[in-house]
């Protein structure tokens, strides 16, 4: 009981320094969609797709087998090879790009913007270098620190960018003249400066964790290290593929390329919605990773990590009834031209979800060191990915990628349960989790339905809503009473 409360402290840290920031960098999305066209917005999110596949490959990860080796050897030690590991490749990828960027913006289709690719590189060096010394403060549970730096890489990005999109045009406009570092019609440019700023802050406030523990290097060590993580590579690498590949993929299918970026940028603002999830999710994955491997040794562990799962996936599904039946309220963050996608938002945010619990199911793999079958399944995911994406996009557009990704994680969720129970069983409570699953969808359902009589806006639609929210909060208190009362009482 206190393991699994000291995890629902670390979570809420992070979780609350997380959807803080997250929150405030949310709001940079109304914004965006109002300064700039579906099509400009659509360009910003097929380089931040880009930059998430590289970011795979410059950390190659080392952060996962930091957390492996930590635990069993000289942390610092650990620490160090996996610094200068992502320094040689970050270093050499940086190199590569300085000398062909040119060439690879022709090649993508960005010859009249090179600096696009410049930009993007900048950023994913300063990030990579980040991963570890963020990785340390999580194994040090130093949960304040890490959240305080990330905040502050959040409200920096949020400052560059008010500085370059609304001071600067505001100033101009007013006095005539330019303030530093502003160009008239700098356009998407402006986002990608803004965060390549906020990048180099960051690194610059982890120089304390960098310094204190040096860039000594142990080739044996390492080769172990690096033998546990490149599967994890493909792992990432695949999971990208599942999470951002459509984005990529809606302008290269599409038989109009303008066109195909409007489609983008319409799919990847409403795609924002369901970040809501993806924040708890994250400030989830950030106290359990180093949770779940310091409870590896416990007696308990099966039966702590099944606990664990019950509360996740009721607290994803409290989630996902709350921004549907508020939908008519979020939606206002984005600009009124985007709106034509709100469709995809539930198949978005149940896709999320399965996300969510594969995490979760998932950690058999790394703690019985069977990597490799963790590539195996992010591969499958991310072949129907493709698959599916390639069929349909042409026919579909942006709903072929929703429906393409929910399923596409409900097959490795699926995948990871079963195999995890083959070779790392876990006693999970399904029937809790179907209980809680159905009652969702129904509660849902009946909500959607009475929205055909009573208008949306209206005082009566807001009490079922949140008569219909509470009923799914007693229900699971109701199940989980017993647990819930122990966890109040240490």
């Amino acid at each position: 009981m206190s393991a699994i409360k000291n995890l629902a402290k670390q979570t809420v840290v992070y979780g609350l320094s997380t959807i803080l920031g997250r929150f405030f960098n949310y709001l940079l999305v109304p914004l965006y969609t109002r300064v700039f066209t579906d099509v400009e917005y659509g360009i910003s999110s097929e380089f931040y797709a880009y930059m998430a596949f590289f970011n795979i490959l410059l950390t190659h990860g080392m952060e996962t087998a930091f957390f492996r080796f930590a635990q069993q050897d000289n942390s610092k030690q650990i620490f160090a090879n996996a610094m200068v590991s992502i320094m040689g490749i970050a270093g050499a990828f940086m190199l590569t790009i300085l000398l062909f960027g040119n060439n690879i913006a022709q090649f993508i289709g960005y010859g009249l913007n090179p600096e696009f690719i410049f930009y993007s590189a900048g950023i994913l060096f300063l990030d990579s270098l980040s991963a570890i010394p963020f990785a340390l403060l999580r194994f040090q549970n130093k949960a304040l620190r890490f959240a305080i730096i990330k905040n502050i890489n959040i409200f920096s990005l949020i400052a560059f960018n008010l500085y370059l999109l609304v001071l600067g045009p505001f100033w101009h406009k007013q006095f005539g003249s330019l303030i530093p570092f502003y160009q008239q019609g700098m356009g998407i440019e402006s986002v990608f400066m803004a965060n390549l700023a906020a990048s180099f802050l960051t690194l610059v406030l982890l120089g304390k964790e960098i310094i204190s523990v040096g860039f000594s290097f142990n080739y044996g060590q390492w080769r172990q290290m690096i033998v546990y993580a490149v599967p994890m590579i493909w792992v990432g690498l695949a999971g990208m593929v599942n999470e951002t590949l459509d984005r990529l993929l809606i302008r290269l299918l599409s038989s109009n390329p303008e066109e195909g970026k409007a489609l983008n940028g319409i799919y990847s603002a409403n795609y924002k919605f369901s970040i809501i999830i993806t924040l708890f999710i994250q400030a989830f994955k950030f106290a359990a990773e180093p949770f779940f491997f310091a409870h590896a040794k416990t007696t308990e562990k099966r039966d702590l990590y099944a606990t664990v799962m019950n509360y996740f996936i009721w607290i994803c599904l409290f989630v996902f009834l709350m921004v549907m039946f508020f939908l008519h309220y979020f939606k206002i963050f984005i600009g009124t031209r985007f709106h034509e996608g709100l469709n995809v938002v539930p198949i978005l945010l149940f896709a999320n979800i399965f996300l969510g619990i594969y995490y979760n199911v998932s950690i058999w793999y790394k703690l019985s060191d069977n990597t490799k079958k963790g590539a195996q399944i992010s591969l499958i995911g991310a072949i129907v990915t493709i698959v599916l994406n390639v069929i349909f996009i042409p026919k579909f557009g942006y709903l072929a990628c929703a429906w393409t990704t929910f399923i596409c994680y409900f097959i490795m969720m699926v995948l990871g349960y079963l195999w995890g129970q083959k070779y790392y069983p876990i006693p999970y409570n399904l029937s809790r989790a179907l209980l809680y699953v159905s009652t969702a969808l129904t509660l849902f359902a009946l909500v959607q339905g009475s929205m055909f009589w009573i208008e949306a806006n209206s005082f009566l639609g807001n009490i079922i809503r949140v008569f219909s929210l509470l009923i799914f909060v007693f229900i699971a208190y109701f199940k989980e009473r017993k647990l819930a009362a122990q966890l109040v009482k240490l």
